[in-house]
């Protein structure tokens, strides 16, 4: 991997590390729902006005809008709102990637490897040390949001599941089924926001946009949309489409690590130790997970799939399923038989 993909790779990860102070920044003005809503909104209407439809079947895109777009963004949201750490939220998030092995393994009857087991049991202890740690701060409230940020990461992962089914049965679509996904999410969370929210708290989100708090509010949202998710997934689409993404997808454990840091930078918020301590564990069973496989086992499947075609697209390993969840980009789905074929 060349050096300047390797920056391009670590940049994607801070702006989307970056991408949780710009949310925790959002939710001081707007109500949760409403703003998740408002969020593919302006993601939506452009892609309905200008973007071709992908070819892929609507429940398979329906599914990825439900789960990456729905889900873990309703459970995400609400969680950093009822006071979740926005640094601690972009390390718990990433049970997305065990729960992405699992449901793969029960619903697509993709094979579980050893090592996958040992990363999913490492990242599995970690979250319960978190998981515990907070239930033992006042009094055990700290312990709900935990458990919705966990409920998110569920929600990617079913999420995942429909852009797998999605890509495998249009693989050269990535950033266009991406786009279409957003489609999905803003008439059912305007309807949520409608009905919990209510529409007093939705009208006076508006109010005093003008301020510091609300300027700040519209600027984190515009980072989300513009800059975390049309550049960013930009970037490692593209990334993904010239690399393997067992190269590409360790450079998002960088992702908690900059949402950590920027917090604590910019919002003044600490992570204390013993998070860290379990959040590293959290880091290391899902980087065991997505590691690459032995050199020599990998070049005979490449040279496998290179000498035998087929009418198909190649069906993804489960080491794939990890990095997608890693990555959260679409790519990480594609087959290497779709990957060559673009280029």
């Amino acid at each position: 991997m060349p050096t300047r993909d390797r920056l391009i790779a670590a940049a994607v990860a801070v702006l989307w590390g970056l991408n949780f102070p710009a949310i925790h920044l959002s939710l001081e003005q707007f109500p949760p729902f409403f703003l998740v809503a408002l969020r593919f909104a302006l993601l939506a209407v452009p892609t309905i006005l200008l973007v071709p439809r992908p070819t892929a079947p609507w429940r398979w895109i329906g599914l990825y809008g439900l789960g990456f777009g729905v889900l873990q963004f309703v459970f995400l949201y609400l969680a950093m709102s009822s006071g979740m750490p926005t640094g601690l939220a972009s390390l718990v998030l990433q049970s997305s990637a065990p729960f992405t092995v699992l449901l793969a393994g029960v619903f697509l009857r993709e094979r579980i490897t050893a090592r996958q087991g040992a990363g999913i049991l490492l990242a599995v202890v970690g979250l319960a040390g978190i998981a515990a740690h907070r239930a033992g701060l006042a009094g055990g409230a700290t312990l709900v949001p935990v458990l919705l940020t966990l409920c998110g990461g569920l929600g990617w992962a079913v999420g995942n599941l429909g852009n797998r089914r999605a890509m495998q049965a249009q693989p050269g679509e990535p950033f266009r089924l991406l786009l279409w996904m957003s489609v999905v999410p803003p008439l059912p969370l305007l309807a949520l926001s409608l009905v919990v929210e209510g529409p007093e708290a939705i009208a006076a989100s508006f109010q005093g946009l003008g301020s510091t708090q609300g300027l700040l509010a519209l600027g984190g949202l515009l980072f989300t949309v513009v800059v975390a998710t049309l550049v960013g997934t930009g970037l490692w689409t593209a990334l993904m489409g010239r690399h393997p993404s067992s190269t590409v997808a360790p450079f998002s454990m960088l992702v908690p690590v900059v949402g950590i840091g920027a917090s604590w930078l910019l919002l003044r918020e600490r992570t204390s130790v013993t998070e860290l301590a379990w959040g590293a564990l959290v880091l290391a069973g899902v980087l065991l997970g997505s590691m690459r496989r032995r050199q020599s086992e990998a070049t005979t499947n490449a040279v496998a799939i290179a000498a035998t075609p087929s009418p198909r697209p190649v069906s993804p390993s489960p080491s794939v399923v990890v990095a997608e969840t890693l990555t959260g980009a679409p790519t990480a789905a594609e087959s290497t038989a779709s990957a060559s074929a673009r280029r």
